[in-house]
């Protein structure tokens, strides 16, 4: 199948840093979008990591190709590849989601959540989805904001999650959690992960909570270590705003997808609710979310037709 412009005219390429043998895929995906009639810019961070390397991959023969900011690439294209892992992915998504552009996500390395095209195959499949053929993705966001003395001193975005936690070496933290204005405990851990749905596979998976499916709005709130073993993972509603109260303790920090703001106080509030923004991932259209998570999270054995553990 042959990919047409007409619905994604201008197309950004992200790719991650320090990655090596990427000259030649790089060199084959701007060739494929040309051909196939799109225009390709690199986003500025690409461009300015990669430039040797992105300069051996276009090779002399070649235009040089546009270079455009995040927010550039906002305003003027159509979507986004990025090549790399789902790291890549997180740090692209937070910045273009205000904008509404869709991801596409070619992995370099092992299977990933979001960045879910192989390497190899990853031009037919381009071909596929550039051609409108395809499953859109829809995810939502957390917001949060860090109050201190009735101010906001810190905004940030979670594709994954908010994360309030103690420093290394540092004892426990105490926390007052608030749900849209009713409190419901003061607990004592190591921090407190409050995830999307998106993130229910990652930090919030590690600590012991539950496995959101993406078509849920719900907010993901899991206790790391806590000291007291009835404090539990809870799936709150996604109207719901949470705030977390330092109570005390020492080198308390608050990590946006693991974007840190480390100087927190005590008496801070940290204050998370969805975002008004979303993203949107483009997959193939035999894309299936259980069948990402059997082979991210292992879950090789099915039954066989005879209901027997092949």
């Amino acid at each position: 199948m042959t990919a047409t412009p007409a619905a994604f005219p201008t197309i950004a390429l992200v790719v991650r840093q320090n990655t090596d043998g990427i000259a030649g895929p790089v060199r084959s995906v701007v060739e494929f979008l040309q051909q196939a009639g799109h225009a390709v810019v690199f986003e500025a961070q690409t461009a300015e990591h990669l430039g040797p390397t992105l300069g051996a991959a276009l090779g002399s023969t070649m235009a040089p190709l546009p270079v455009m900011t995040a927010s550039e690439i906002g305003s003027h294209c159509d979507a986004a590849i990025v090549m790399g892992g789902d790291g890549t992915m997180l740090g692209i998504a937070r910045q273009l989601a205000p904008f509404d552009v869709p991801l596409i996500g070619i992995n370099q390395g092992r299977l990933g959540f979001m960045t879910d095209i192989p390497l190899d195959g990853m031009l037919d499949v381009l071909a596929q989805i550039l051609g409108g053929h395809y499953q859109a993705d829809r995810r939502t966001l957390l917001e949060g904001r860090v109050v201190r003395d009735g101010a906001t001193i810190h905004l940030g975005l979670a594709v994954n999650d908010v994360v309030v936690a103690r420093g290394a070496g540092a004892g426990m933290a105490e926390l007052r959690v608030d749900v849209d204005g009713h409190f419901m405990y003061n607990q004592r851990s190591d921090g407190l992960i409050i995830s999307t749905a998106t993130g229910s596979t990652a930090y919030a998976l590690s600590a012991g909570g539950p496995l959101l499916h993406p078509s849920l709005g719900g907010i993901v709130m899991v206790p790391i270590a806590p000291h007291a073993l009835s404090n539990r993972p809870i799936v709150l509603s996604e109207t719901s705003e949470i705030v977390v109260e330092i109570v005390r303790g020492r080198d308390i920090s608050v990590n946006f997808d693991m974007q840190t703001f480390a100087s927190l106080a005590g008496q801070d509030r940290i204050v998370i609710r969805r975002s008004p923004h979303t993203i949107t991932f483009l997959h193939p259209e035999d894309w299936s979310y259980y069948n990402t998570l059997r082979e991210k999270l292992h879950w090789n054995e099915h039954p066989s037709h005879d209901g027997k553990l092949n």
